[in-house]
């Protein structure tokens, strides 16, 4: 297949890390897709507008297409939800006579974006392109949340100190999460973190969390 995303989706489940994620990516989109300029926007990322393939303009709330991507967390391109006039109105720029979103989500909510824009002269975005942004979409999405998400498994001799509940916790801590965070993904109050980890600092004899991560990370299998 001439035009496959095949290797885009390898080079992604080859990435070791974010750095590498974006190589494998912005190496290949704008020939795949045809598209004179195009970008990875991570919410968190504050040096992806130094990108000067990057497309801010179109992954703001503000604008109708960036609204659409964060509300519905689905992908889409102007001609699915403006007029040519409309789309003009908004975005009188050449090198973005035609534009497309994608979102990128990680446990749950919107983290990024991936933009594409094509100048004026060039043919609008089809059902095609959209089907293999999705694709994309959703290999980056499954492969950020991987890279982010690093699972610790303990030592059974020091787990069996901890109840199930507070090797959850030890594992979040672990990943860096505050106590809010924590709270979150468990479903409890950040009080029942915080009362937890006294607990589990006293059965392994530490009296901070940076203490009982290095603890733990000793005895890492």
């Amino acid at each position: 297949m001439p035009n496959s995303l095949h290797s885009v989706f390898h080079a992604i489940a080859s990435a070791q890390n974010e750095q590498e994620l974006k190589i494998a990516v912005m190496d290949t989109v704008g020939e795949h897709f045809g598209v004179q300029r195009w970008g990875i926007y991570l919410l968190d990322d504050h040096t992806a507008k130094d990108n000067i393939q990057d497309i801010p303009d179109v992954c703001i709330e503000s604008n109708p297409i960036g609204r659409y991507v964060v509300e519905r967390h689905a992908p889409t391109h102007e001609q699915l939800i403006l007029s040519p006039t409309s789309w003009k109105q908004l975005c009188p720029r050449q090198d973005h006579e035609h534009v497309m979103t994608g979102p990128i989500i990680c446990d749950g909510r919107l983290i990024g974006t991936l933009n594409l824009a094509r100048f004026s002269g060039n043919p609008a975005f089809d059902a095609n392109d959209l089907a293999d942004l999705s694709a994309l979409c959703l290999h980056l999405s499954a492969k950020l949340a991987t890279l982010r998400t690093k699972s610790v498994t303990f030592n059974s001799q020091l787990a069996s100190k901890l109840t199930p509940r507070e090797l959850e916790i030890a594992e979040l801590v672990a990943q860096g999460l505050t106590n809010a965070e924590i709270g979150g993904k468990l479903w409890i109050s950040q009080n029942s973190v915080k009362q937890a980890l006294k607990r589990m600092f006293r059965k392994l004899e530490v009296s901070a969390r940076a203490e009982m991560v290095a603890k733990l990370q000793d005895v890492l299998s």
